[in-house]
């Protein structure tokens, strides 16, 4: 089987792919990425077991059909050192040869035999969302999630499905993020699981997998989801147990909104958070007179006063917050939008809105 590649354009699909691929596992045979080629197309496949990817290869030239193992890392490698715009693959029985200007290599290949299957998209009933959409509300909830939670629901996204519209919402129980998309019901208004977990992983590779200009299709299952977007056809395993009733900790009833512009807000708390570490992380943002004034203090570092104009001219509020937490919020934003803050009083939830369906709900800490 012979085959001839656009090397950069094969160097993505191997990074892509690659990104499920598991660096230890009982398994070594997961360490390898398939390559199965039928009818002119070259496809990528590769999996842990609870993720897997089938990702098609553009710019290939072949008049060959079979399918072989890759060693992951060895080929991403020798595609990354090498310069020609072209690669050449050969592959014989158990043996791979890649050639590309004056260089050549010989792998060893395992039997593709013994590698899982990742499910293709032949799916009648899914949703439809335009890719560009999905992808930013992916950036603005996927860093809310708690991978290392021992209550496995906050350890992926929650997609809360309408015929119409989408709601992806993320908990590690200090912070919540929830956005809403429109989306469109393929034949799948009743859904098996319409309000399914994915996880963290997935959803992190479904984001990079998102070409532009594209849409994604979703197919849930009861307990497993299929995703196809671009080049790339992804399956992933849902979270068990159950995700909280976000819905609840969402306050209502605001007693002040202050309304501040992205860039200058998160320069101000990247300045604040500088004077901060592990056993003094909590700065105070203080409203008074039309200015928000960011207060930290470290034992051992220092202190630090930052002042932002605002147009709040009511009783002075001190809250005290994690700035890490209003950071990662104000970082997967445009400089230029216009954010608003809902407050209550220091030891109530407060809502940080934009315009375009983005809540994000942030405790706050104690100021003893």
């Amino acid at each position: 089987m012979k085959l001839h590649f656009h090397r950069p354009s094969l160097m993505t699909a191997f990074t892509i792919v690659n990104t499920v691929v598991p660096s230890r596992t009982p398994r070594e045979i997961l360490k390898n990425v398939k390559l199965h080629v039928a009818d002119g197309v070259a496809t990528l496949i590769g999996t842990d077991q609870e993720v897997g990817i089938r990702y098609q290869i553009s710019g290939v030239e072949t008049q060959s059909a079979g399918e072989t193992l890759l060693p992951t890392a060895r080929v991403l490698s020798i595609l990354r050192e090498l310069h020609d715009e072209s690669v050449d693959f050969e592959i014989e029985d158990d043996k791979v040869w890649i050639r590309s200007g004056h260089s050549e290599f010989r792998l060893s290949a395992e039997d593709p035999a013994e590698f899982p299957t990742v499910a293709e998209f032949a799916e009648e009933k899914f949703h439809v969302v335009d890719g560009n959409v999905f992808k930013e509300a992916i950036r603005r909830t996927i860093f809310a999630t708690d991978v290392e939670s021992t209550r496995y629901a906050l350890g992926g996204v929650l997609l809360e499905l309408g015929t119409d519209s989408m709601a992806l919402v993320a908990t590690d129980s200090r912070r919540l993020a929830l956005v809403k998309v429109p989306c469109k019901s393929n034949g799948a208004d009743d859904p098996e699981n319409n309000a399914p977990v994915v996880p963290r992983a997935a959803m992190s590779l479904i984001e990079k997998s998102i070409e532009e200009g594209t849409e994604v299709q979703l197919a849930v299952h009861a307990n497993d989801v299929l995703i196809k977007c671009g080049n790339s056809t992804i399956y992933s395993r849902l979270v068990d147990g159950r995700f909280p009733k976000y819905a609840d900790v969402i306050p209502s009833s605001p007693e002040h909104s202050v309304e501040l512009v992205t860039g200058p807000f998160y320069s101000a708390v990247r300045q604040a958070q500088i004077v901060t570490n592990e056993d003094s992380r909590g700065v105070d943002f203080t409203f008074k007179d039309g200015t928000l004034t960011l207060n930290s203090s470290a034992a051992e570092i220092g202190t630090s006063t930052i002042e932002l104009p605002i147009s709040y001219e009511e009783d002075e509020l001190t809250i005290k917050f994690d700035p890490r937490f209003v950071a990662e919020f104000l970082r997967v934003l445009e400089q230029e939008k216009q954010v608003k803050w809902d407050l209550i009083d220091p030891e109530s939830p407060a809502v940080l809105r934009t315009d375009d369906e983005y809540t994000y709900v942030i405790m706050p800490l104690s100021r003893d």
